[in-house]
C-alpha cells in the first residue's frame, strides 16, 4: 500500500531532530520567563490587596504593572512554553511514553496553566474593583508554582 504522507512525515521528523537543541533552548528560556512571572504576579497581588483601595492612585499603578506582566510577559511565555514543549514531544525518541515521568510532567504543566488562568481571573477582579481574596491567601497561593516546578523538574531529570 502506498502511503503518500510518509515522505512529508519523514521530512518533519528530520527537521525536528535537526532543530532539537534550538527547540530545547527556546523551551527552557520560555519556561524561565513564565515561571518568573508566575512567582511575581501573586506577590504583586499581595501588595495590591494590602496597600491600596479600589480607585486610588496606588490601585492604578498596581493595575498597570499586573496587566503588563500578564499580557506582555506571562501569557506569551506560557504560549511559547507550550509550543516548544509540543515540538519536543513531537521530536522522535525524546519522550518514552512507557515511563511515568511524561505524565507527571504533563500534570504539573496543566497545574501551572490552571494557576496562570486563576491569576488572570484575579487580575480581572482587581480591574473591576471586586477583589475578594486576602493578601494572606495570595501569599499561600504564591507557593503553588514552586510545588509544581519541583514536580516537573524531578519528573524530567529523574525520569521515574
Amino acid at each position: 500500500m502506498i502511503e503518500p504522507w510518509k515522505p512529508a512525515l519523514e521530512l518533519v521528523q528530520s527537521f525536528l531532530i535537526w532543530a532539537y537543541p534550538y527547540t530545547k533552548s527556546l523551551h527552557i528560556i520560555s519556561v524561565i520567563a513564565w515561571m518568573a512571572a508566575l512567582f511575581y504576579l501573586p506577590r504583586l497581588f499581595v501588595y495590591h490587596a494590602e496597600q491600596s483601595d479600589p480607585g486610588d492612585a496606588l490601585d492604578d499603578v498596581f493595575q498597570v504593572m499586573e496587566r503588563r506582566l500578564l499580557k506582555a510577559i506571562m501569557t506569551p511565555a506560557m504560549v511559547a512554553t507550550w509550543l516548544f514543549g509540543l515540538a519536543l514531544v513531537a521530536t522522535p525518541a525524546i519522550v518514552d511514553w512507557s515511563s511515568v515521568w511524561p505524565y507527571t510532567k504533563l500534570g504539573g504543566i496543566l497545574g501551572l496553566t490552571c494557576f496562570h488562568h486563576w491569576l488572570a481571573m484575579r487580575r480581572r477582579d482587581f480591574a473591576d474593583g471586586a477583589n475578594a481574596v486576602t493578601g494572606r491567601t495570595y501569599r499561600i497561593m504564591n507557593e503553588v508554582p514552586t510545588v509544581l516546578l519541583i514536580i516537573i523538574v524531578f519528573s524530567v531529570v529523574v525520569r521515574f
